[in-house]
């Protein structure tokens, strides 16, 4: 006698999916401290040698158990131009490339123009150009115009990373702005013009302000074209300051690390304020 035998239940014919043990987050989080605890430890020793005594970078206890002013009394005194300096030329390349890519971006988004991929894509390839090249370049031009040793140099030579970058940034944005708004500026008599000022960018906002706060980081962090385009210490910014210490106190790395200190607190006070912004766009609700 041939005896039947039910067929196997399969997973196919059951359709039940075998659920994963949900993880306690335990080991999650203690990996996350780690990677956190990796990258923020340079930061952590850059403070604590800035406050040691001795301005000695080994050999340096763990923490400051007698911290010392020093180096930041130091810094400050020798610093403070360069400072300056480079708060006048970040922020002049913001204005500057705001000025220019703000409009240029308004244009290749709303308006139909011709060869307009070919354009976007030489926009790209210039951000991929080496920035030794360009500076080669500029010192060439500049030693011919006599913008070397000058902010206005500067601040043309930084807005050359920060204007193409703006002009990516807010292209995407403004390509996604309602149409119906821009038209109905239009239709109660405002010209291009008024409408790019008094709707497009009130609108863009996000985007603005996006492209502005990496280029002022850009501008704040260059190195490579305030070295080239500078040749005397009349125009010379925190970075190549802080070089400059690093031949000069090399035997007090406190005036070197708090130097270095100072020259981060701008950007991490801007990325704190501005990091609110750098989120989706604002059009929603703009359309009655």
């Amino acid at each position: 006698m041939l005896l039947e035998t039910a067929p196997p239940t399969t997973r196919a014919t059951t359709g039940a999916v075998p659920k994963r043990p949900r993880r306690t987050g335990t080991l999650d989080t203690v990996m996350g401290i780690g990677v956190v605890a990796i990258l923020l430890f340079p930061i952590y020793w850059m403070v604590n040698v800035s406050l040691q005594p001795g301005g000695r970078a080994v050999g340096t206890s763990w923490f400051p158990f007698s911290p010392d002013l020093a180096g930041y009394a130091t810094a400050f005194a020798d610093q403070s131009t360069n400072l300056v300096t480079s708060l006048l030329v970040a922020s002049g390349s913001v204005v500057f490339s705001l000025l220019i890519a703000a409009p240029a971006a308004y244009a290749l988004a709303q308006f139909r123009l011709r060869g307009l991929n070919v354009l976007l894509f030489a926009i790209l390839i210039s951000q991929m150009i080496p920035g030794i090249v360009v500076a080669n370049a500029l010192y060439s031009v500049y030693s011919d115009l006599g913008l070397l040793n000058s902010l206005l140099g500067l601040i043309v030579a930084d807005s050359s990373a920060g204007i193409p970058f703006g002009i990516l940034i807010m292209r995407a944005f403004m390509t996604q702005l309602p149409v119906s708004v821009i038209e109905a500026a239009r239709v109660d008599g405002a010209g291009q013009i008024r409408a790019f000022v008094s709707i497009v960018l009130p609108m863009s906002r996000n985007a603005l302000i996006t492209a502005a706060l990496f280029t002022f980081l850009f501008t704040w962090g260059d190195f490579l074209f305030a070295l080239t385009l500078t040749t005397t210490n009349t125009v010379q910014p925190i970075t190549l300051g802080l070089y400059s210490y690093l031949g000069t106190y090399v035997s007090d790395w406190s005036a070197v690390m708090a130097t270095a200190v100072i020259a981060s607190i701008p950007a991490i006070v801007l990325l704190g304020i501005a990091q609110r912004y750098i989120a989706a766009g604002t059009t929603g609700g703009a359309v009655k």
